[in-house]
């Protein structure tokens, strides 16, 4: 029963959001051998000055043993 958070800045259009959400279902589905029903997306949107605190420090920084894709950048250089 997987459930997918995606963090990311605000001002992505409604439809946007949704076709991300469709398109990690589908990857989901395809990769985990899942039905639609099994799978949840949830959208959290955090203000950029906010994303040191909410986001890279406790979700990338402090869990990189459970990243399995990094960002290409440190925070430093936001």
């Amino acid at each position: 029963m997987p459930h997918v958070i995606v963090k990311l800045w605000p001002g992505k259009s409604e439809q946007q959001n949704a076709r991300l959400a469709e398109e990690i279902v589908k990857d989901v589905m395809n990769v985990l051998n899942y039905g639609e029903e099994s799978v949840s997306v949830a959208i959290e949107e955090v203000k950029s000055q906010d994303w040191a605190e909410k986001v890279y420090k406790p979700d990338i920084l402090n869990n990189s043993e459970k990243i399995y894709k990094k960002p290409g950048y440190d925070i430093e250089d936001l």
